[in-house]
């Protein structure tokens, strides 16, 4: 019953700043409470980098931001040993990864050479300067935008770097209610650098020990496989969902229930995120005519409930 009002209460507080996206904000805390790391695509002004600022205040963690751009290094990332005088001896200053929240700003403006730099934090949690291995704060998350791949200057993330995001969301623009609202009212940024914090670092990771501990059936295992043979047939995408993305669809699922009030994982939980966690990983068959999140929903219809 507590972990159920804590989420709702986190819920409540992040919707008065991203208004009228109630649906993408569950979906970032459901990657965050599930472990990975998110990409939000959208075009430029939409609220991504205040989304980004204010679920950091909201749950009391560290926050930094760096602005992706062609020339960026990855030692800009991750940090440099310089040489100082006073102590005769290089003395390591860390680069703004090191921190629990990272919002890693249109990052497909960056060199491949820079986005790989990434990698290794996302998914070892650690990086590694000058032969030495580092490890990051806890908890680590990283929140990717990236522009449409149809402006300029961008370059497309590779496949390696896609499968490390948990899930991919777009925010949209705004309904006219909640766009009003935006235009009549104090700038969202600025609420959003005096929102309180709710939680810390440690009930943050009570809540993400709480989704390990939800139950997903045997039934229900199988559901998620059939789903995953199905991205596999050939029928729908040019190539399947690997393992690693069906044991993330899992833990996302086992997110969802969680911030739903159960303890186990419902069919619906998985239809629920399934688009979000998978889309972004496959690309339809070319007679489809359809973007990857509707194919994902039309292979999801074909696929029975057992």
């Amino acid at each position: 019953m507590q972990t159920q009002h804590t989420i709702q209460k986190l819920l409540t507080q992040l919707n008065t700043v991203i208004v009228g996206k109630p649906a993408q904000v569950q979906d970032c805390l459901t990657c965050l409470l599930a472990g990975g790391h998110l990409l939000i695509e959208d075009v430029p002004g939409v609220g991504k980098t205040t989304l980004s600022h204010a679920l950091a205040r909201t749950l009391g963690l560290q926050f930094a931001r760096v602005q992706f751009t062609a020339d960026l290094m990855p030692s800009d990332l991750t940090g440099v040993s310089v040489y100082e005088r006073e102590q005769q001896a290089f003395v390591f200053h860390p680069g703004p990864v090191f921190t629990q929240i990272l919002l890693a700003d249109e990052i497909n403006r960056a060199s491949p050479k820079t986005q790989s730099a990434l990698l290794e934090a996302m998914e070892e949690k650690q990086v590694t300067v000058e032969g030495a291995t580092r490890p990051l704060p806890q908890p680590f998350f990283v929140i990717a935008t990236q522009n449409p791949l149809d402006q300029l200057g961008t370059y497309a993330l590779p496949e390696s770097q896609l499968d490390r995001f948990l899930m991919r969301i777009s925010l949209g623009y705004p309904d006219q209610a909640a766009e009003f609202q935006l235009l009549a009212g104090q700038g969202h940024r600025d609420i959003a650098n005096q929102l309180p914090a709710l939680t810390s670092a440690v009930e943050l990771k009570f809540l993400q020990q709480e989704v390990s501990s939800v139950r997903a059936s045997d039934a229900l295992i199988h559901y998620v496989q059939a789903l995953i043979a199905a991205t596999r047939s050939g029928k729908w995408f040019v190539q399947g969902l690997s393992p690693r993305a069906g044991i993330g669809l899992i833990r996302a699922a086992k997110a969802q229930a969680l911030i739903q009030g159960r303890d186990y994982v419902a069919p619906d939980d998985v239809q629920a995120i399934l688009p979000q966690t998978t889309a972004h990983r496959m690309v339809p068959v070319s007679t489809s005519g359809r973007s990857a999140v509707e194919q994902v929903r039309a292979m999801m219809d074909s696929v029975p409930l057992h």
